[in-house]
């Protein structure tokens, strides 16, 4: 899997490539701006970007700019966003406009290194990748409208760990549960939320979305 990763600080750079690296994947460039990011998307066609959320000159929302042209441009690179604060808007624009192949992590969470490495893959793979922190900011956040209202305590849950990008399988590992009762919690998230028979994927999609609007 080739990656390209932007961000101004070089340490954070090398970092990240020696762990990727190491993880198996393939850095084919690294990039301290927005312009030299999009420049080397375009070059080098890569399966994932990484982005720092905020990057010279202003250090505000170039990085976020840059990855919703990536994500209109070239729709097939996958596109992980890293914050070193809990951004939440930024993450529910570029999620809401195109979920497939997206990520956005806090970037303490690189240190979990296994964690970091199937994130990257997954949004790799076409899947999404959600820090839990920017989850529970945005569960902080109910409407009085909320459409989640029915959802029971363990089916909340289970669609949090869904909107992070977990799989089924993972979903039992994290709750200790077994298979057969996490189709059953996301076979009830998804008549709750009235999303018709579809593929499961898309389904877990509107879902997440659902979920993250609220």
């Amino acid at each position: 899997m080739r990656v390209v990763i932007a961000d101004d600080s070089v340490l954070l750079r090398e970092g990240l490539a020696r762990v990727l690296s190491e993880g198996g994947f393939e850095v084919v460039a690294q990039a301290a701006n927005a312009d030299e990011l999009k420049q080397a998307v375009r070059r080098y066609k890569p399966d994932v970007a990484i982005v720092d959320v905020r990057m010279p000159p202003t250090h505000t929302d170039e990085g976020a700019r840059a990855a919703v042209e990536i994500r209109a441009q070239q729709p097939e690179v996958g596109v992980l966003v890293l914050s070193q604060v809990i951004e939440a808007a930024h993450a529910l624009q570029l999620f809401s406009e195109r979920p497939e192949g997206f990520g956005y992590l806090l970037k303490d969470r690189v240190l979990e290194i296994d964690d970091f490495l199937e994130a990257v893959r997954r949004v790799g793979r076409g899947g999404t990748a959600i820090d839990p922190e920017v989850i529970g900011q945005l569960v902080g956040r109910r409407r009085e409208d909320d459409p989640l209202e029915e959802l029971t305590k363990r089916e909340r849950e289970v669609l949090e760990l869904m909107a992070q990008g977990l799989s089924n399988r993972g979903i039992c590992e994290k709750l200790v549960v077994s298979p057969k009762t996490v189709e059953t919690h996301v076979n009830s998230i998804f008549g709750k939320l009235g999303l018709m028979p579809a593929p499961d994927e898309h389904r877990r999609v509107l879902a997440v979305l659902a979920f993250l609007r609220a």
